[in-house]
């Protein structure tokens, strides 16, 4: 169990080295976008037919899962920056490519954010969650907590459908 968190520390120093100007904000983009590649790979990974599968009726599928982690892209990057635009691809997108392309879009949108997010900016304190304020960083930062919590999801689904996970593989496919 020392490796990963090793890999991670060793991962979350370079991305923070990388980010010249705004290593903050680099390092947090670093943690995004372990989890958007673990997301996407596990987007092609699965098989059209298992987008449908839910352990329990009580649960989302895979493919609503995907479609919620898209959707999350802009509830939480957009608040970030003040924009509270909404997709609805868990309404929306039904088939495989349809949620891949959503998931696509929206990474994207979040990429972009982080593009333009510098130190300064990330540390301005924002209205958060029950009135609460917090940093536009917290934002960005809670939106890489909901993809994992959800990725996790993801990961017993595939466990139970005799997938190995994006993140368990040598590979990463």
């Amino acid at each position: 169990m020392r490796w990963p968190i090793i890999i991670l520390f060793a991962a979350s120093t370079a991305w923070a080295q990388a980010g010249g100007g705004n290593p903050v904000v680099a390092s947090s983009e670093g943690f995004y976008t372990m989890v958007k590649q673990n997301i996407m790979r596990t987007a092609e990974k699965v098989p059209a037919d298992k987008y449908a599968f839910r352990p329990t009726d009580s649960v989302r599928t895979i493919g609503q899962l995907l479609a919620h982690v898209a959707d999350g892209q802009y509830e939480f990057c957009g608040a970030a920056v003040g924009d509270h635009e909404r997709k609805n691809f868990e309404e929306t997108a039904k088939t495989k490519a349809e949620i891949q392309s959503a998931l696509k879009t929206a990474f994207s949108y979040c990429d972009a954010i982080y593009a333009k997010m510098t130190d300064a900016k990330a540390l301005e304190l924002m209205p958060g969650f029950g009135g609460q304020k917090i940093t536009r960083l917290s934002m960005l930062d809670f939106n890489v907590a909901h993809t994992n919590e959800h990725y996790g999801n993801l990961v017993t689904y595939m466990r139970i459908e005799g997938i190995v996970p994006p993140s368990s593989s040598r590979n990463g496919q």
